[in-house]
Formats: structure tokens, sequence, C-alpha cells
């Protein structure tokens, strides 16, 4: 007996040494990611941020920044990212139970009556108990007791799926981050286009007024022969474009104005807002700082850092799954036939402990696939991570250069709109002199026109860029 349970160790000794050896896993991920970046954007080495800027400073204007406020409190998505944290965050509290020991209590009655030829009826027949004591037939049987279960975490591969589970909730919540800086962005980017749909409308009203009035000066030149029937025709179908295009613009603001409030989470209502010298409006000096802070100031840089942890903790523990598994059980408690001998100790008394060893060692596809799929992932989360610091530096290169090519290009459209203002007044002059046909008026007030609009579109060019620039840097998050 003695030589039959020495031979039994060994074997599972040498079970264990060939299960550790054969289950060895291949290194099959790509683990080297690129981290450099440019020293700067602009040979400066200036590391100023305007992205360490509170959002409540980089944007001065009050009604913007209550616009602000209220889609952070009220915004749907914003509020079921919030809820995806908190699912989250539960995955960090399963993961965590796995590797600590099960204990639960439990308890139970039942009744049996075996055969009296069978080798448990006729172990009964031949027990005996203390006198007083009658066995009754059927046996009834009452327990309660405490168990646990315990899988010792020798690999890691538990500790490193909790783990992976931590980093997964802290990339969640750089992804809510990342949605706070696109939210205020995109709502500072509707309202600047509000303001200038505003402008563009009282512009239209205003050129209507200037060409309602040349209409009736064409119409009474006309009485005095001084032009003909299709001067005032020209003229008509001038004012009338001009009126279509009033419509046009006012129902872009209203869209406009219901894309606002469905950021902000509520109905159609007026936007309050300040459309008053728009076009003077001078965007904030930017300090770009040096590409290495987007590392820590871009959420999306920092969620897709945190997804390759995870990714690269997935790894260790699919590796793990090709080592023996270590468990204990164990479990203390009473039983009796009869509750009044239910608590007797010792007679009552049961306890059990027992530990196993699992290793595979015969058709491991499913944990082979695993561990190859946990590789692929981990090369897939470097370069995208990888790809995201690309995208970082790009966007802040193009706004930057955007913000110095809009400045240009806004003094020569004012220039341009000056210009054109004063060929007007020329023009009407020379007009009613007859010194200047009607088509040179015509051609002169829908340049002026047209110069103005898109002077006013260059502004808003100039507030988006303005805007981009401090989301691209990682601003509006904090």
């Amino acid at each position: 007996m003695m030589k039959n349970r020495k031979i039994n160790q060994y074997i599972v000794a040498v079970s264990a040494v060939v299960a550790v050896a054969s289950c060895k896993a291949p290194d099959l991920a790509r683990t080297d990611v690129n981290k450099i970046v440019p020293t700067s954007y602009n040979d400066s080495q200036d590391t100023t941020n305007s992205a360490d800027i509170n959002w409540r400073e980089y944007f001065t204007d009050p009604y913007l920044t209550d616009l602000i406020d209220t889609a952070l409190k009220y915004n749907q998505e914003l509020n079921i990212t919030l809820q995806e944290i908190e699912v989250s965050r539960t995955e960090i509290r399963a993961k965590k139970g796995e590797y600590l020991p099960t204990i639960g209590l439990g308890a139970g009655a039942g009744i049996e009556k075996p055969g009296r030829y069978t080798a448990i009826g006729a172990l009964e027949e031949n027990t005996e108990i203390k006198p007083g004591m009658e066995m009754p037939d059927p046996l009834p049987d009452f327990q309660f007791g405490l168990y646990a279960n315990w899988e010792l975490d020798v690999w890691k591969k538990l500790r490193n799926a909790k783990k992976a589970a931590v980093m997964r909730y802290l990339s969640s919540v750089e992804g809510k981050n990342f949605m706070v800086t696109n939210l205020v962005a995109e709502i500072a980017d509707s309202y600047y286009e509000l303001l200038a749909l505003d402008n563009q409308l009282d512009l239209v009203k205003r050129n209507v007024k200037i060409q309602s009035d040349a209409l009736e000066i064409v119409k009474l030149q006309k009485k005095n022969a001084q032009v003909t029937e299709l001067a005032v025709r020209r003229f008509e179908a001038q004012v009338l474009n001009t009126k279509a295009l009033q419509f046009k613009i006012q129902q872009e603001i209203v869209e406009t104005e219901n894309s606002l409030n469905f950021l902000l989470g509520r109905f159609p209502q007026q936007i309050n807002r300040s459309s008053d010298k728009f076009v003077d409006i001078e965007p904030n000096f930017v300090y770009q700082g040096i590409p290495a802070q987007l590392l820590e100031n871009r959420p999306d840089v920092r969620q897709a850092e945190l997804e390759l942890e995870a990714a690269k903790l997935d790894v260790k523990s699919a590796k793990a799954a090709f080592y023996p598994s270590i468990g204990i059980t164990a479990g203390v408690g009473y039983q009796a036939f009869d509750p009044q001998y239910l608590l007797r100790t010792p007679e009552s008394l049961l306890y059990n402990v027992a530990g196993d060893l699992m290793a595979p060692l015969v058709n491991r596809s499913a944990i082979k696939a695993q561990y190859y799929g946990a590789n692929y992932k981990q090369v897939q989360a470097i370069y995208n991570y990888e790809q995201t610091v690309l995208n970082a530096y790009i966007e802040v290169a193009n706004q930057v250069s955007k913000i110095d090519n809009l400045k240009q290009s806004y003094d020569l459209k004012s220039q341009q709109v000056e210009t054109l203002t004063k060929s007007i007044e020329i023009s009407n002059g020379l007009f009613r002199s007859a010194r200047a046909d009607y088509m040179e008026v015509l051609l002169t007030q829908r340049d002026a026109l047209e110069s103005k609009f898109e002077l006013i579109e260059t502004k808003q060019q100039q507030m988006n860029a303005m805007v981009n620039v401090y989301r691209a840097l990682g601003g509006g998050w904090r």
C-alpha cells in the first residue's frame, strides 16, 4: 500500500514537470513601441502649452461657457460613457474576486432508503450506534457547514487579468476625457458658426436694402428714358436673389441652433449669443509647446497607451494558461440523521481538504488560439498607439499652420472688402451721372457682397482653427 502511494506521488511529480516543460509558450508578439516624436513643431523649444489652460479661461464669451457647462451636465452621449466607466469598474471587482478564495455557507436535508442487499444497505444494517439512539428507516440526512475553493495563482494568470481590467478602466476614463475635449470643441465650433451666420444674415438684409434703393433709382431713370426695361429687370432679379439667400441662411441658423441644443441634451430653443462685432474678434494666441507634451495632454494618446498595457497583460495571462493550475478545496460542518444529534462534537463533525494539480497535455488548441489571439491584439495595440501619436502630431501641425495662413488671408480679405465697398459708392455715382453702365453697378454690388461673405467665413475659420488647435493639443478636458 505504501509502495503504491509512493509510485502515485512520483507519477504526479513527473506529470507536473512534463506539463511545465511541454507547455512553454513561444513569444510571438512584437513588443517594441516607437514613442519617439519630433523635438518641436517649428524649431521652438518653448514648453508653454495652451492645453494646460482650463477651457473657462480659454473661451471668454460668457454665452459660450454657459453652453459648455450645460453640455457637460446633460449631454446624453457623455452620460452613456460615464456608465461605461462604471461597467469597467465592476470588471475590476469581478477579476479581483477570481484569485481570492471562494467561501460559502451551505445547508441541506434529504432522505434515502437504500436496498437491504446493497453495499450501503448492508453497512447500515450492521452499524451499531450508542444505546438510546435509534436509527430511523428510511434514513434522513441533515447537514450544514462552510466550504471554500481557491485556485493558487502561481503563474499570476488571474492577477494579470485583474491588472488588465484596471488598465481598461483607466482607458475608459481617458476615453471620457477625450469625449469631453471633442464635446467642448464641437460646441465652440457650432457657436462660432452661429455667430458667422448671424452676421451673414445681417449683411444680406443690409444688401437687400441697398439693392432695393438702387432698384427704385433705376425705375425712375427708366421713366426718364435714361435706361431700358432690361436694366430694371436685372436689378429686380438681383434683389430677389439676395432675398432668397436670406431665407437660406435663416434655415442654416435654425439647423445650427438645433445641433447645439442636441449637444446640450435638450429640445430646440433659442440659443443666447452675442453676434455683434464678430469680425472684430481676435483669436487667442496659441502656445503649442513641444510634441512630447502630447503624450501627456492628449486623452486619446493616453487611452491608446493604457489599452497597450492591458494587451500586454492579456498576453501574460494567456501564456499562464499553458502551465499547471493548482486548486485547493476545503470544507467543515456537521452532518447527522437526526437534528438533535446535529451539533454533537466530534461525532457529527465532518471536514475535508484536498488539493489538485491540473496541467493541459493533450488538445491544447483552444489555449493556443487564445494565446495567439492575445499576441496579435498586442501588436494591433502597438500600431494603434503609434498611429494615434502620429495623428496627434499632424493635427497640431496642420492647425498651427492654418492659424498663420488664415491670419494672412483675413488681412487681405479685409483690404478687398474695403476696396469693393468704395467701388460701390463710385459705381453708383457714375451710374447716376450716366457715366457707367448698370452692369458695372450690378457686378460691383455682387462682388462686394461675396467678398464680405468670404470675410465672415474666413473669420469663422480663424475661430475654428483656434478651437481645433486647442483640442489637438489636448486642451478642454481638465
